[in-house]
């Protein structure tokens, strides 16, 4: 979206998770709906102050706090799209099946699927409020697990998310206390859809599809 144009909040079918409430979906749907007000509202003033084609002198102090806050709520807005993109309910598994893109990435980046798995779930442990998120390095297919602070500080630029955690405590704290974050944790991995992870696997998707050459980045 550029200036001339707006977001609508998508909208999931989520109720019935796992050990995650639909009285947690519903308050955490809420918040996320604010993100896109925000952002939206955001892009509309700094909007204004281009349409002369030029940011003044005067004008740069409120144009910079304003370009700094869409930071922060745009990639608010984008991840947690992400994290409820990839939940499903009625999920049968907590790991990818077997020879899957996902499951072979892992083990070409960890070792093991296991020791992928651990790590990912440790970064979402750490203390503090934030975001566990897998990325995958389009260049090689490689993933790599990352802490994302306040959801704009810490992405990794050029990587494509494919695994999207919260763990903010909004999103548990209706149904776990704070020091119980790991088994929100585990309630995440029991209601994670794989099928979506898998596609977003833009490595594997363009090498099958015969449209990444060797070594290329997206």
């Amino acid at each position: 979206m550029g200036f001339n144009g707006s977001y609508t909040a998508r909208q999931f079918d989520l109720s019935g998770l796992k050990g995650i409430s639909d009285e947690t979906l519903e308050m955490h749907f809420k918040l996320y709906e604010g993100y896109v007000k925000e952002t939206n509202k955001l892009t509309e003033k700094i909007a204004e102050f281009l349409k002369d084609g030029r940011v003044d002198q005067e004008e740069m102090p409120a144009y910079s706090e304003l370009t700094r806050r869409l930071g922060f709520e745009y990639n608010g807005m984008v991840l947690h799209e992400y994290y409820f993109g990839n939940m499903k309910k009625g999920s049968t598994t907590t790991d990818p099946d077997k020879g899957s893109n996902f499951l072979k990435a892992a083990e070409t980046s960890f070792g093991s699927y296991d020791v992928w798995k651990a790590d990912f779930v440790s970064v979402g442990k750490m203390r503090g409020v934030g975001w566990a998120i897998c990325y995958e390095n389009p260049a090689n297919g490689r993933l790599s697990n990352h802490w994302i602070t306040l959801h704009e500080v810490g992405n990794v630029s050029g990587f494509n998310p494919v695994l999207v955690m919260d763990v903010w405590e909004h999103a548990f704290l209706l149904d776990y206390k704070p020091a119980e974050r790991p088994k929100y944790i585990e309630a995440f991995f029991s209601n994670i859809d794989w099928q979506a992870c898998e596609q977003r696997l833009t490595a594997a998707t363009q090498t099958s599809s015969g449209q990444q050459a060797a070594g290329s980045g997206q």
